[in-house]
Protein backbone atom coordinates (compact mmCIF):
# COMPACT_ATOMS: atom_id res chain seq x y z
CA UNK A 1 0.00 0.00 0.00
CA UNK A 2 1.54 3.57 -0.72
CA UNK A 3 1.65 5.96 1.47
CA UNK A 4 -1.02 8.36 -0.18
CA UNK A 5 -3.36 5.26 -0.17
CA UNK A 6 -2.64 4.37 3.16
CA UNK A 7 -3.39 7.59 5.04
CA UNK A 8 -6.45 7.82 2.58
CA UNK A 9 -7.52 4.45 4.59
CA UNK A 10 -6.79 5.49 7.89
CA UNK A 11 -10.60 6.27 9.48
CA UNK A 12 -9.98 8.81 12.29
CA UNK A 13 -12.82 9.57 14.61
CA UNK A 14 -14.84 12.77 14.73
CA UNK A 15 -11.66 13.92 16.76
CA UNK A 16 -8.92 13.30 15.03
CA UNK A 17 -8.14 10.32 16.79
CA UNK A 18 -7.85 6.56 15.87
CA UNK A 19 -7.33 3.82 18.70
CA UNK A 20 -3.51 2.17 18.38
CA UNK A 21 -3.13 -1.13 19.50
CA UNK A 22 0.52 -1.87 20.97
CA UNK A 23 2.02 -5.47 20.12
CA UNK A 24 4.90 -7.01 21.37
CA UNK A 25 6.43 -8.44 18.09
CA UNK A 26 8.15 -11.50 19.23
CA UNK A 27 5.70 -12.95 22.05
CA UNK A 28 1.88 -11.34 20.21
CA UNK A 29 1.21 -9.98 23.52
CA UNK A 30 -0.84 -7.10 23.92
CA UNK A 31 0.82 -4.42 25.57
CA UNK A 32 -1.34 -1.63 25.18
CA UNK A 33 -3.87 0.89 23.84
CA UNK A 34 -3.62 4.04 23.19
CA UNK A 35 -4.77 6.95 20.87
CA UNK A 36 -2.99 8.87 17.66
CA UNK A 37 -3.60 11.74 15.62
CA UNK A 38 -2.29 12.46 11.90
CA UNK A 39 0.79 13.88 13.58
CA UNK A 40 1.80 11.44 15.89
CA UNK A 41 1.28 8.35 12.97
CA UNK A 42 3.10 10.19 10.89
CA UNK A 43 5.92 10.93 13.79
CA UNK A 44 6.24 7.07 14.42
CA UNK A 45 6.15 6.17 11.31
CA UNK A 46 9.68 8.44 10.40
CA UNK A 47 10.92 7.94 13.63
CA UNK A 48 10.41 4.02 14.27
CA UNK A 49 9.50 5.20 17.14
CA UNK A 50 5.83 4.98 19.01
CA UNK A 51 4.30 8.04 19.12
CA UNK A 52 0.53 8.74 20.52
CA UNK A 53 -1.76 11.66 21.58
CA UNK A 54 -3.39 11.99 25.11
CA UNK A 55 -6.67 12.92 25.14
CA UNK A 56 -6.00 13.60 29.10
CA UNK A 57 -3.26 16.23 28.50
CA UNK A 58 -4.38 16.76 25.01
CA UNK A 59 -0.90 16.86 23.50
CA UNK A 60 1.07 14.16 21.41
CA UNK A 61 3.73 12.35 23.45
CA UNK A 62 6.04 9.55 22.84
CA UNK A 63 6.86 6.31 24.57
CA UNK A 64 9.29 6.34 26.98
CA UNK A 65 10.04 9.73 26.65
CA UNK A 66 10.33 9.90 30.64
CA UNK A 67 10.61 6.57 32.10
CA UNK A 68 13.04 5.61 28.89
CA UNK A 69 11.00 2.36 28.01
CA UNK A 70 10.81 2.94 24.24
CA UNK A 71 8.84 1.06 21.87
CA UNK A 72 11.12 0.48 18.22
CA UNK A 73 8.00 0.51 16.26
CA UNK A 74 9.11 -2.52 13.69
CA UNK A 75 5.74 -2.68 11.54
CA UNK A 76 2.55 -0.54 11.44
CA UNK A 77 -0.80 -1.93 10.28
CA UNK A 78 -4.13 -0.77 9.74
CA UNK A 79 -6.99 -3.11 9.98
CA UNK A 80 -9.58 -4.15 7.70
CA UNK A 81 -12.17 -1.17 8.81
CA UNK A 82 -9.09 1.38 9.19
CA UNK A 83 -10.91 2.25 12.13
CA UNK A 84 -7.50 1.16 14.31
CA UNK A 85 -3.74 1.01 13.69
CA UNK A 86 -1.76 -1.75 14.83
CA UNK A 87 1.85 -1.08 16.15
CA UNK A 88 4.23 -3.84 16.47
CA UNK A 89 6.70 -3.14 18.77
CA UNK A 90 10.07 -4.21 20.67
CA UNK A 91 9.39 -2.75 23.99
CA UNK A 92 11.42 -1.26 26.53
CA UNK A 93 11.39 -2.66 29.83
CA UNK A 94 7.62 -2.57 31.19
CA UNK A 95 5.10 -1.29 29.01
CA UNK A 96 2.53 -0.23 31.99
CA UNK A 97 2.47 2.97 34.22
CA UNK A 98 1.99 0.64 36.88
CA UNK A 99 5.36 -1.45 35.93
CA UNK A 100 3.71 -3.72 34.62
CA UNK A 101 5.14 -5.74 31.46
CA UNK A 102 1.52 -5.41 30.04
CA UNK A 103 -1.53 -2.74 30.26
CA UNK A 104 -3.53 -6.66 30.37
CA UNK A 105 -2.20 -8.59 32.80
CA UNK A 106 -5.34 -8.71 35.04
CA UNK A 107 -7.44 -11.77 34.13
CA UNK A 108 -11.61 -11.28 34.41
CA UNK A 109 -13.07 -14.68 36.06
CA UNK A 110 -16.16 -15.35 36.76
CA UNK A 111 -15.79 -13.78 39.87
CA UNK A 112 -14.41 -10.53 39.02
CA UNK A 113 -10.96 -9.07 37.91
CA UNK A 114 -8.06 -11.00 39.04
CA UNK A 115 -6.53 -8.85 41.89
CA UNK A 116 -3.21 -10.14 41.68
CA UNK A 117 -0.62 -8.30 40.09
CA UNK A 118 0.70 -9.66 37.10
CA UNK A 119 -1.60 -12.59 36.60
CA UNK A 120 -0.77 -12.64 33.39
CA UNK A 121 3.35 -13.75 33.01
CA UNK A 122 2.87 -13.25 29.18
CA UNK A 123 5.90 -12.96 27.23
CA UNK A 124 7.53 -16.41 24.55
CA UNK A 125 7.58 -19.51 27.15
CA UNK A 126 11.14 -20.00 26.30
CA UNK A 127 11.71 -16.49 27.23
CA UNK A 128 9.52 -16.65 30.56
CA UNK A 129 11.95 -19.61 31.02
CA UNK A 130 15.02 -18.06 30.32
CA UNK A 131 14.25 -15.56 33.08
CA UNK A 132 13.48 -18.21 35.56
CA UNK A 133 16.85 -19.46 35.03
CA UNK A 134 18.69 -15.89 35.31
CA UNK A 135 16.92 -15.66 38.75
CA UNK A 136 17.75 -19.73 40.11
CA UNK A 137 21.37 -18.50 39.01
CA UNK A 138 20.78 -15.23 40.78
CA UNK A 139 18.53 -16.09 43.82
CA UNK A 140 20.62 -19.56 44.21
CA UNK A 141 17.48 -21.28 46.49
CA UNK A 142 18.50 -24.58 47.88
CA UNK A 143 18.42 -27.68 46.14
CA UNK A 144 17.91 -26.04 42.36
CA UNK A 145 18.71 -28.20 40.29
CA UNK A 146 19.65 -25.09 37.69
CA UNK A 147 21.94 -24.11 40.01
CA UNK A 148 23.38 -27.35 40.60
CA UNK A 149 23.90 -27.88 36.75
CA UNK A 150 25.56 -23.85 36.62
CA UNK A 151 27.87 -24.90 38.96
CA UNK A 152 29.29 -27.41 36.93
CA UNK A 153 30.22 -25.37 34.17
CA UNK A 154 29.89 -25.19 31.04
CA UNK A 155 31.75 -28.03 29.46
CA UNK A 156 29.86 -30.45 31.80
CA UNK A 157 26.05 -28.79 30.74
CA UNK A 158 27.32 -28.97 26.57
CA UNK A 159 27.63 -32.27 27.83
CA UNK A 160 24.16 -32.81 29.52
CA UNK A 161 22.73 -31.23 26.12
CA UNK A 162 24.14 -33.70 24.15
CA UNK A 163 22.73 -36.35 26.31
CA UNK A 164 19.72 -34.94 25.98
CA UNK A 165 19.63 -34.51 22.30
CA UNK A 166 20.99 -38.03 21.96
CA UNK A 167 17.85 -39.03 24.25
CA UNK A 168 15.51 -36.88 21.88
CA UNK A 169 16.81 -38.86 18.50
CA UNK A 170 16.28 -42.29 20.17
CA UNK A 171 12.39 -40.95 21.22
CA UNK A 172 12.20 -39.55 17.79
CA UNK A 173 13.00 -43.04 15.76
CA UNK A 174 11.83 -45.45 18.49
CA UNK A 175 9.47 -44.32 20.97
CA UNK A 176 6.11 -42.68 21.29
CA UNK A 177 4.88 -39.18 20.70
CA UNK A 178 4.72 -38.21 24.33
CA UNK A 179 8.70 -39.32 25.10
CA UNK A 180 9.36 -37.18 22.17
CA UNK A 181 7.73 -34.06 23.67
CA UNK A 182 9.29 -35.07 26.57
CA UNK A 183 12.56 -35.44 25.50
CA UNK A 184 12.10 -32.17 23.35
CA UNK A 185 11.32 -30.22 26.16
CA UNK A 186 14.31 -31.45 27.94
CA UNK A 187 16.23 -30.91 25.45
CA UNK A 188 15.70 -27.22 25.07
CA UNK A 189 15.62 -26.54 29.25
CA UNK A 190 19.12 -27.88 28.95
CA UNK A 191 19.74 -25.50 26.04
CA UNK A 192 19.00 -22.51 27.60
CA UNK A 193 20.98 -23.33 30.42
CA UNK A 194 23.79 -23.69 28.47
CA UNK A 195 23.22 -19.90 26.83
CA UNK A 196 23.05 -18.74 30.09
CA UNK A 197 25.62 -20.36 31.25
CA UNK A 198 28.07 -18.82 28.42
CA UNK A 199 26.25 -15.33 28.88
CA UNK A 200 24.32 -15.25 25.43
CA UNK A 201 20.96 -14.39 25.90
CA UNK A 202 18.19 -15.93 23.90
CA UNK A 203 17.71 -12.56 22.45
CA UNK A 204 20.37 -13.63 20.09
CA UNK A 205 19.08 -16.76 18.57
CA UNK A 206 15.77 -14.89 18.14
CA UNK A 207 18.02 -12.40 16.27
CA UNK A 208 19.44 -15.27 14.26
CA UNK A 209 16.12 -17.28 13.75
CA UNK A 210 14.78 -14.33 12.22
CA UNK A 211 17.66 -13.34 9.85
CA UNK A 212 17.50 -17.00 8.16
CA UNK A 213 13.91 -16.60 8.29
CA UNK A 214 14.30 -13.59 5.69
Amino acid sequence: MSENSWWSAVRFGADGLVPVVAQERRSGDVLMLAYADRDALARTLATGEAHYYSRSRQAPWRKGETSGHIQRVVEVRLDCDGDAVLYRVDQTGPACHTGERTCFGAVLEATGPNPEPGADPGGHLLSRLAATIARRAGERPEGSYTVQLLDRGVAKIAQKVGEEAVETVVAATAEDDARLAAESADLLYHLLVLLHARGVPLERVWDELERRER
